[in-house]
């Protein structure tokens, strides 16, 4: 294998693993129930003049499996912390009690678990296509190389088979997280 080969497949190893941890970062937007400081990674907040990730202005904890705490840095902005949940749209309904925001994270219904899933089959799919893209990347740069045929085609079979693992991986992530989002 050549050295140009060899970058060419350490690149797409590359790109496809941050599809991977992309892919990733999105599941645990998705909430399977337990409550997870990360369920509120979306929320931007309004501070002085400008939208800031809540994550910047607050510390986010659980409570307990169903209560999220939101105890900001400045009392302050409070209500424009609960202002941002709302906006955000993910389902919660905070309360302030003067020093935090408490959000309780209400049981899923059955049929939002089943929409949950979709979501997440649809991150699965989107990080599939990015595994997609980078396998054509890479067999275009493996093209555009003068290679001999015979060692196009070993290239292009390796790019294949770091594809199908990555493409594996993504659909084991997703059973993990289709069971979790659907136990109760």
């Amino acid at each position: 294998m050549t050295e140009e080969i060899k970058f060419i497949l350490d690149s797409a190893n590359e790109s496809m693993n941050n599809a991977i941890k992309h892919f990733e970062k999105q599941l645990q937007n998705i909430r399977a129930g337990k409550a997870s400081p990360a369920m509120l990674g979306s929320v931007q907040v309004e501070y002085y003049g400008s939208q800031v990730p809540l994550t910047q202005v607050a510390n986010v904890n659980t409570v307990d499996a169903r209560t999220l705490s939101v105890q900001p840095w400045e009392k302050s902005l409070i209500s424009e912390i609960e202002k941002g949940i709302l906006r955000a749209n993910l389902g919660f309904n905070p309360m302030n009690n003067g020093e935090s925001v408490i959000i309780n994270v209400p049981p899923l219904t059955e049929e939002r678990r089943r929409d949950l899933v979709k979501v997440a089959k649809a991150e699965a799919e989107e990080a599939k296509i990015s595994v997609r893209n980078d396998r054509k990347n890479a067999n275009n740069e493996a093209k555009a190389l003068d290679l001999t045929e015979d060692l196009l085609k070993i290239a292009e079979a390796d790019i294949q088979k770091l594809t199908d693992t990555y493409i594996e991986k993504i659909d084991q992530i997703l059973v993990i997280k289709e069971k979790e989002i659907m136990t109760v």
